[in-house]
Order: structure tokens, then C-alpha cells, then sequence
């Protein structure tokens, strides 16, 4: 990639995608403060991604959420896997290049300031280096909040990412000073699982894709979530999918129709029947509660 002097958005990011989710706070960011946030997101990588920088103007630190692919970081090549965080400073020669048969579902965060090359260093994942984490679960979770949160407009945006982005932080930091433990091949490919809904329970819609996506049966999938939630991986999506809607409804209202085709419903009508089976009130029970507070 060219240098860019003063950052662009739409040139620091990549056209290989689809699907993404991105948060702006601070391109112009200097090395005045320690660790700053600049921009981040989710982005789902089309089969033929396949990005080569030479220079960039943020540090970037980069999770992998579901899929396969490779990175190279300076003359060092690593696999990548769901749970691989890598981070990679401005002058980095990084490529990377996703499995067109299993294209990855990424997350990404660009940072600037002074001490960021240090604050990486010290949660174990120094620019240049590629790691995986155990709690992917965990992480995805605090990653998906760090992206909504983002998007979000408001004097306390940047404030709140900062929060969460140090929260991540902490997560890696905290998965390289635990005492191994015992691997638990079933559980991982739970948190696997369930780490995917969580993020993409939008796009989902059967246990097939789960299965897909992750690579495992989708009996096994089935068995896990008994095992371990409680819940069929079917009613556990659907309660997320309900979830995003009930936030669509409180936060932006609009029609019905509109949150039952945001997650994935297009008869607006078994939308309404399975959020209320789910919230135990109609969606226009939410739009009415928005409205009545918003006047008062």
C-alpha cells in the first residue's frame, strides 16, 4: 500500500470483503497520547482476499473470528485459524490471504501513539507476532460489543471503546499468564460455535451454516449445546437474532419489518410470534415504549 500522509477511511480499507462492520474515532491521531483507537470493524474476507502492505499509518492488531487463511509478518508465515490474534506496527511487511474454501470472518483494530509497540509487547502479542487464544469465546464477545459500540454516535464513543478495547487487552494479557490446563477438545468446538452466533447470528439462519462454517457435524453441534448451554444451537440463535432485534427496535425504531429482515425473517408475522415468544411482549410493544419515552 502507497503512504498515505493524512488517512483516508476509504483507502485504509480493503475492497476484498463483504458484509463489514466499521467504526471511525480518531484517524488523525497522533503520537502525543500513549495508546489511541483510531478505527476498527468485522469484516467477512471474499475467497480471493489477498492484502500486501508495506507501510500503514496505525500499529494493527487482528483477530480471527471463523474460517482459514495465512499471514506473513516481515519472513515469518503463520497459519491462520479461529482464535489467532496478530498485530503488525506501520512499517510492517505484512501479507495476508484467506482460504478461498473456508474465507475468513475477521476483526481488526487500528492503533497510534507512542506506546503502543510497548502495550502490545506487554499483553504478549508484540507486533510481528501471531497468537492463539483459548477463550474465544470471551473475546469475541468483548470484540462484537467494542464494534456496536463504535458505530454509535454520542460524546462518550470514544470513551466506551477505549474501555472495551483495554478490556481486550486484558483478555490476551490474562490467557498468557493462566496455568495451562488440560485441552478439552468438545468445549473449544462449542465456544467455537457459539462464538459464531454471537457475531453473525444477523447472517445465520440454520444449524447447517453453523456446522459449515465451523467445519464440524452438525449432530455434533447439537450435542455440545445440550451439553454445555442448556439449549438447542437453533433456540440459542433465535434468542440472539430476537436480542439484535429488540435493539434495532429501542434504538433506532422504524417499522417492524425493517428489524424482522435485519435478522434474517422476511414474513414479518412469524417475526412477531417468535419475538414474543421470546420477549413475552409484541415488537410494537417496543416501538410504543420508544416512543412514549422519547416524548417524555
Amino acid at each position: 500500500m502507497e503512504k498515505i500522509d493524512r488517512p483516508d477511511a476509504a483507502r485504509l480499507l480493503s475492497q476484498q470483503v463483504s458484509g463489514a462492520r466499521y467504526f471511525f474515532l480518531n484517524l488523525a491521531a497522533t503520537g502525543r497520547e500513549p495508546v489511541t483507537l483510531t478505527m476498527g470493524g468485522r469484516e467477512h474476507c471474499n475467497p480471493d482476499y489477498a492484502i500486501a502492505r508495506r507501510e500503514f499509518p496505525y500499529f494493527v492488531l487482528e483477530y480471527v473470528l471463523s474460517g482459514k487463511g495465512t499471514v506473513r509478518l516481515g519472513q515469518r508465515a503463520e497459519p491462520l485459524r479461529p482464535g489467532v490474534v496478530f498485530a503488525s506496527a506501520p512499517t510492517t511487511d505484512c501479507e495476508i490471504r484467506t482460504d478461498p474454501r473456508e474465507p475468513m470472518v475477521k476483526y481488526f483494530l487500528g492503533l497510534a501513539g507512542g506506546g503502543v509497540a510497548a502495550r502490545l509487547r506487554r499483553c504478549g502479542v508484540a507486533p510481528g507476532t501471531v497468537r492463539q487464544l483459548a477463550a474465544h469465546a470471551e473475546v469475541t464477545s468483548v470484540l462484537e460489543d467494542l464494534v456496536r459500540e463504535g458505530q454509535r454516535s454520542g460524546a462518550l464513543a470514544r470513551r466506551i471503546c477505549a474501555t472495551l478495547f483495554d478490556l481486550f487487552l486484558l483478555k490476551i494479557e490474562d490467557a498468557s499468564t493462566r496455568a495451562p490446563q488440560a485441552s478439552e477438545p468438545a468445549r473449544e468446538a462449542f465456544l467455537r460455535c457459539k462464538a459464531l452466533i454471537d457475531a453473525e447470528a444477523e447472517r445465520i439462519n440454520t444449524l447447517e451454516e453453523i456446522a459449515g462454517a465451523t467445519g464440524v457435524e452438525a449432530s455434533s453441534v447439537c450435542r455440545w449445546f445440550r451439553r454445555y448451554q442448556g439449549t438447542s444451537p437453533y433456540q440459542y440463535l433465535l434468542r440472539r437474532k430476537m436480542n439484535l432485534a429488540a435493539e434495532h427496535l429501542i434504538e433506532r425504531g422504524g417499522l417492524v419489518k425493517e428489524a424482522a429482515q435485519r435478522v434474517g425473517f422476511a414474513d414479518p408475522f412469524h417475526f412477531s410470534r417468535v419475538f414474543k415468544a421470546v420477549h413475552g411482549v409484541a415488537p410494537r410493544a417496543l416501538l410504543q415504549y420508544r416512543q412514549t419515552g422519547a416524548s417524555g
